[in-house]
């Protein structure tokens, strides 16, 4: 795995992202791995009795993906600073979701080179469902 540097980075500029089948065994993967067993992200029939379309990913799924982005993107000695993201609309099973995201602004603070990102992950069915931000600190290279 590379290292960023922030000397590096460009406002503007697009991380590579990556995408995510949600198969019936992403959904059972993502229940197990983080223990969230309420029904509605594996169960059909108790999601769609509480008026959802089907089983959706959890929130602490949605947080590893935008994680994953943001450590990809700034190499081993990068730090994930700040996170926010909201749920609006659904990835659901069958979806396949694309994570991205997209530089909005650098600058030094305190001796620490900052990086404020835009990110989502997004589906087919309904765009962007999950909108965020981000701060990244990455290593300067004159330090």
């Amino acid at each position: 795995m590379s290292q960023r540097c922030w000397e590096e980075v460009k406002e503007g500029e697009t991380l590579p992202g990556f995408s995510l089948e949600l198969t019936m065994t992403r959904m059972v993967q993502q229940v197990s791995g983080t223990q969230d067993f309420y029904p509605i992200h594996h169960d059909r029939d108790f999601a769609r009795s509480g008026g959802h379309p089907d089983i959706f990913v959890n929130t602490a799924f949605t947080r590893a993906a935008l994680c994953r982005l943001l450590t990809d993107w700034a190499g081993p000695a990068g730090f994930v600073k700040r996170l926010g993201f909201q749920m609006r609309r659904y990835h659901l099973v069958g979806d396949t979701i694309y994570v991205r995201g997209k530089v909005v602004k650098k600058y030094r603070q305190d001796g620490v080179g900052a990086v404020d990102l835009e990110i989502w992950a997004e589906n087919a069915r309904e765009g962007i469902a999950t909108p965020g931000t981000a701060t990244v600190h990455l290593p300067l290279r004159s330090a």
